[in-house]
């Protein structure tokens, strides 16, 4: 699949069918957040995989959200920010986060390319999925993403228009200056 087809058929589901993927290409996809740039080039990311069905459905209690105890894997995405936050300080904090962010989008691309389907979680008690999964309290916990194939193609939502959110050279400018005018 090419990176466009990807990027626009990108889109979170909340209804996954019976089929169990294999765990293998989940691997797969998650080795492209490897490549995702890193402050520093301190990679700070790491990854559980949740197969275990009651493991799933207690995260899913603690997101509030009942259909990831229907996906057959939970990928829990985690940051560990020590080295991070020691080489950058306050700064450091918008660097794990960014650096999560990038991660993930391209594990996102790669589940899209593989035929998976997936919803990012962002909304979850993060004590509850770190007693449940054993993470120690110096990691962040950044989202969860259930995984599955999708039950039913759903229909996509529109995306907002590119004229609505750029602007040039300051905020609400709506126009390029044209460099032969100067306009």
């Amino acid at each position: 699949m090419e990176l466009d087809k990807a990027i626009q058929n990108r889109h979170s589901v909340r209804k996954f069918s019976n089929k169990k993927p294999d765990w293998r290409t989940i691997i797969e996809c998650l080795d492209a957040s490897r490549f995702a740039p890193m402050a520093g080039n301190i990679y700070t990311a790491r990854f559980i995989i949740v197969d275990d069905v009651e493991k799933i459905r207690k995260i899913a209690e603690a997101a509030q959200q009942d259909f990831i105890s229907e996906a057959k894997y939970l990928l829990v995405v985690c940051s560990a920010p020590s080295k991070t936050l020691n080489a950058y300080e306050e700064r450091g904090k918008n660097y794990y986060k960014q650096q999560a962010g990038a991660a993930i989008q391209n594990f996102l691309l790669k589940i899209e390319e593989a035929g998976l389907a997936t919803c990012w979680i962002g909304h979850f008690v993060e004590e509850q999925v770190k007693d449940e999964l054993k993470i120690p309290d110096d990691i962040t916990v950044e989202a969860l993403f259930p995984i599955g194939y999708e039950f039913t193609k759903s229909r996509r939502k529109s995306k907002i228009d590119l004229d609505r959110i750029l602007y040039f050279n300051s905020y609400q400018n709506k126009k390029m200056k044209n460099p032969v005018r100067g306009d």
